[in-house]
């Protein structure tokens, strides 16, 4: 669904850091108006994210990004797992084991 979608996308964006640590986020119709989305389909994607406590709402100045480093680390930790998990799999169906997924990512990353 398009709203996992925005969801994926926006906590992306938290744990990298393009969204900044304790700063407001547009309201829902601003990021219905961004990502071409029913505000319904927003709102959907940013109770989500509440529910992750990713986001949190001031009921007066609008909605948040947290400002709990440790939890943002988590998720980041979460996600990089599943990437890597997606990635080794990934290099098992063509015939790579783990070692061998290591030393391609080792001779790719090298190029630096």
């Amino acid at each position: 669904p398009i709203y996992i979608q925005l969801v994926e996308q926006l906590k992306i964006y938290i744990i990298s850091g393009k969204i900044n640590i304790g700063d407001r986020i547009p309201s829902v119709r601003e990021f219905a108006l961004k990502y071409k989305v029913n505000p319904n389909t927003m709102q959907r994607a940013l109770i989500e994210l509440e529910d992750l406590k990713l986001i949190h709402t001031d009921r007066t100045n609008g909605k948040f990004v947290t400002d709990d480093e440790k939890l943002i680390d988590k998720i980041k930790t979460e996600y990089a797992d599943e990437i890597s998990k997606k990635y080794f799999s990934s290099m098992e169906s063509i015939g790579f084991d783990k070692n061998e997924s290591i030393n391609y990512l080792e001779k790719i990353g090298g190029d630096k």
